[in-house]
């Protein structure tokens, strides 16, 4: 039965079906198979969605459409520029370091690439930077969307692993961080190798002037994450909270979206969560049938089977969580994977916070690596580049990335710390 459901998902992406169906559709397979009456298939899809953590979703997806909409981004970008810009290559600094600042509102690694690749990619086209590697650069600074809190793959963990959604929030600042700081650290190495010019001098005036026009962008991320730390709202209030506040400054403050501009955001985030919860409630009979079969356990008994090496496991699934996210859509992979390897990282008495970090960043690697690459095809659809050439420039910045997921595999303590000092 294990076969039958896998191999017919298998079979049905590669005929075109979309995702959310071919996952319900194969387990449904089985369970005609089976005999169980098709009742569980409606059953399953609405208890899969049925938690509360989920409301957060839609609304951590609408308030980082509201803030992309109105050009918040630039505001944000602007602010930084004026604090790195004078390095040698800093406008290249600056694309990452602006992706980590939207990262803290977004929640959404498409929408970070989108914003940040609109507000700076025709400044480095300007400045003499190779569109392929400047394109490639926003895409892959843009995986850092999910990483750095908060985080619509964590929110969906969360609930799939029955784990706190705040202790995954602040886990993945550091594993953000170290993205972060690899890619800064490459985008000064291509600098100097093939002399990108400086920005504007540093100027405390601009420093000050950008700062106070990007003040209310800059709280966002404090009112989230602090409201959710300090216990004072839950990470589901916090994402209502996030889209009133979005409202509040574009309409109000920033006046850079009216009225009339909320109809097509609104239906943009309808769509885009419509798309993320259907998965999800389809993903219900997958689970179901996975459960009722016992293959995670089977799984994890021929997996540990192969070897007692906790090292060479955890490569193992590193590289299961790179190539599935490298042909799946996040939320299918997180939905598919999790009930899988639970019971091998419960064996081998692994923190399922630990654990949650290192899916969501190998995940979030996948993002930028085809052929589903959402964040390559943001990128290359605003450069104006095929995929061909954008997928060469972004080789060297998946290596890095891969480093750093090895690293917090390895050393748990790093992504651990703030949670436990939290807690």
């Amino acid at each position: 039965m294990g076969v039958i459901l896998f191999g017919a998902f298998i079979v049905l992406i590669l005929i075109g079906l979309p995702i959310a169906v071919a996952i319900g559709l194969s387990g449904t397979i089985v369970l005609m198979l089976r005999g169980f009456p098709l009742m569980l298939v409606p059953q399953r899809m609405f208890a899969s969605i049925d938690t509360f953590a989920l409301v957060a979703v839609p609304f951590f997806i609408l308030a980082g459409d509201i803030f992309a909409k109105g050009q918040i981004s630039k505001r944000l970008v602007d602010f930084v520029d004026s604090l790195l810009g004078f390095i040698k290559g800093g406008l290249s600094i600056v694309v990452v370091v602006g992706a980590m600042f939207f990262a803290g509102i977004s929640g959404s690694a498409a929408a970070d690439t989108a914003a940040i690749g609109a507000a700076l990619l025709p400044e480095m086209k300007r400045k003499g930077y190779k569109t392929d590697y400047s394109a490639a650069l926003i895409a892959t600074a843009g995986t850092i969307g999910v990483v750095i809190p908060p985080s619509v793959p964590m929110i969906i963990y969360a609930m799939l692993a029955d784990q706190s959604v705040a202790k995954l929030f602040i886990g993945g600042f550091v594993p953000g961080i170290l993205m972060g700081a690899a890619l800064i650290a490459f985008a000064i190495y291509i600098a100097y190798k093939y002399n990108y010019p400086r920005g504007a001098g540093f100027d405390l005036k601009r420093v000050k002037e950008t700062f106070f026009s990007s003040f209310f962008a800059l709280l966002t991320p404090f009112i989230i994450l602090g409201g959710i730390f300090s216990g004072v709202f839950t990470p589901s209030e916090a994402a209502a909270i996030a889209v009133d506040y979005a409202l509040i400054i574009a309409l109000f403050f920033y006046r850079e979206i009216s009225v009339k501009d909320l109809y097509e955001i609104f239906a943009k985030s309808a769509m885009t969560t419509a798309l993320v919860l259907l998965i999800i409630s389809t993903s219900g009979i997958f689970s179901w049938v996975l459960a009722s079969e016992r293959l995670p356990q089977i799984i994890a008994g021929k997996l540990l089977s192969l070897t007692n090496s906790k090292f060479l496991i955890l490569l193992i699934i590193d590289f299961l969580i790179i190539a599935a996210g490298t042909f799946m859509e996040t939320a299918s992979a997180l939905v598919i994977l999790t009930p899988v390897f639970l019971p091998v990282v419960e064996a081998l008495h692994i923190n399922l916070v630990h654990f949650g970090l290192i899916m969501v960043t190998g995940l979030a690697i996948g993002m930028v690596t085809p052929p589903v690459a959402i964040c390559l095809y943001v990128a290359s659809s605003i450069a104006n580049i095929s995929l061909e050439r954008i997928s060469r420039a972004v080789l060297p910045m998946v290596a890095l990335l891969i480093v750093i997921l090895l690293l917090i595999t390895y050393v748990p303590e790093l992504v651990l710390l703030l949670p436990k000092l939290v807690k």
